[in-house]
């Protein structure tokens, strides 16, 4: 069988779209480099919010459209969460596997290539990342690696508990051996993903049988020991979790790169207590007072929810007076998506679309603005750059070397600590170089949310 998987979602879904490769693989199966050149096709789909659902689920039926002799199998959080009501309701699904243990992909993938519909929701997998990835869908000098799975903080917006399950951790050790193994495969800059990564090792029982405190600083600290050329990221850490003993092991190393991604979600302190969030406006400005006295340079990423039930005029009043005390160096933005089985789900005070937009486009405006004003601090500084992909641009496009033989100018685009994989800005470097890659570059500029730079000595 060769198999494609068509990817959707955030880097936890590419992490399993990764492990589902290599299971297919290791069973004798080989992946495609397409759709075209496939028997069965892979949807890994992403179910956090309406938006992506309807993205899944339409490129579902694209696909089946393109190629009507192909068998598709719908895997991922929908396939999860709504298995039964896609059996009934999408006939182009010839197949169904939720994602809770992806070792019941291999039987699925086998069962729907030989044309029977399998509908396969499996229990939650008593361990995670057990399995060795042969492929990644990163770009050149970048992994995943998923720390954690699942989340116990219940926010009442969110559906990713009842998708993914309770928090549950790795043990140190095999989270370090997986990112050294990597580094010797030449990895260069090591992503730590997980749904909450606050709250890694707080699963693990302590003496009385309870929770325990996190252990992420214990996992830095063991990364930070060994021994390589490589820099670590976290994300996605709950900042009513945070845990500040990773501070002084960032300040140490700075191979631990002081980046955080802290979704605050709101700056109104009623909409926070109606979210089941611990947190308010004033405890999160200390939070990140603290962090940049700690680490100066700190780059902190956020996210805000916009049009949960009951907002008002004044809570978003409230959040964008958040939004300008916090000056964090990039933002996202969503609207609230009513999804079943969560708290929200049933709340009065629904926001209308329009205003929802209006809210959103005014964060977008200012986080525009905030953020280059942040980027400009890096103006005339030398910084590490991981290349991701060279380019080609017409002459006068922008700036760089000129190939003579083409006529065309030659760029590289690269990620300097501050940017993260997919959602932060970029850096475009003069001249053609390696991707997976890392050389030292100036920051000679900055384009809207990206970085202009040149090579040291170029």
């Amino acid at each position: 069988m060769r198999f494609w998987i068509d990817r959707h979602g955030c880097a936890k879904n590419d992490v399993d779209g990764e492990e589902i490769s290599a299971r297919l693989e290791a069973a004798g199966h080989s992946c495609a480099d397409g759709p075209e050149g496939a028997d069965l096709v892979i949807v890994n789909t992403c179910g956090f919010i309406e938006d992506a659902k309807k993205e899944s689920i339409e490129a579902v039926v694209a696909i089946k459209a393109a190629y009507p002799g192909k068998r598709v199998l719908v895997a991922g959080c929908l396939a999860q969460r709504y298995a039964e009501t896609l059996a009934a309701d999408l006939s182009e699904a010839d197949g169904i596997v939720g994602n809770a243990d992806l070792s019941a992909v291999l039987a699925a993938a086998e069962a729907t290539l030989a044309g029977e519909r399998p509908v396969l929701v499996p229990e939650a997998a008593p361990s995670i990342g057990t399995v060795r990835r042969v492929r990644r869908f990163d770009f050149p000098g970048t992994a995943h690696v998923k720390a954690t799975e699942g989340c116990s903080n219940f926010c009442a917006f969110c559906a990713i508990p009842l998708i993914r399950g309770n928090l549950r951790s790795r043990p140190p050790g095999e989270v370090v051996a997986e990112c050294l193994d990597l580094v010797a495969q030449g990895v260069r800059e090591l992503v730590l993903i997980g749904q909450d990564l606050g709250s890694y090792g707080r699963d693990f029982a302590d003496a009385s049988g309870g929770g325990g405190p996190s252990r992420l600083p214990e996992l830095l600290a063991a990364l930070s020991a060994a021994e390589g050329d490589f820099r670590v990221r976290t994300l996605y850490i709950h900042p009513d979790n945070f845990p500040e003993g990773m501070l002084p092991l960032m300040a140490a190393d700075p191979r631990l790169v002081p980046y955080f991604d802290l979704p605050f979600q709101h700056g109104s302190a009623r909409i926070l207590k109606a979210m089941n969030r611990r947190g308010s406006s004033e405890l999160y400005l200390e939070l990140l007072s603290r962090i940049r006295g700690a680490l100066p340079d700190a780059a902190i990423r956020s996210t805000f929810l916009v049009g949960f039930p009951g907002e008002t005029d004044e809570d978003f009043d409230h959040l964008r007076e958040f939004q300008e005390s916090a000056r964090l160096d990039w933002v996202g933005s969503f609207a609230y998506s009513r999804e079943e089985g969560t708290a929200a789900y049933g709340m009065k005070g629904r926001v209308n679309d329009k205003t929802v937009a209006t809210r959103r486009a005014a964060l977008e405006e200012a986080q525009e603005r905030i953020t280059g004003e942040r980027l400009a601090r890096f103006v005339g500084r030398e910084l590490d750059i991981l290349v991701e992909e060279r380019v080609e641009t017409a002459p006068g496009d922008a700036s760089g070397a000129e190939d003579e033989a083409s006529g065309q100018e030659e760029l590289s685009i690269g990620r300097a600590w501050n940017q993260a994989p997919e959602v932060d800005g970029l850096t475009v470097l003069r001249g053609s170089h390696l991707p997976g890659s890392v050389l030292r570059a100036r920051i000679l500029a900055v384009n809207g949310v990206d970085f202009d730079a040149a090579p040291v000595g170029a």
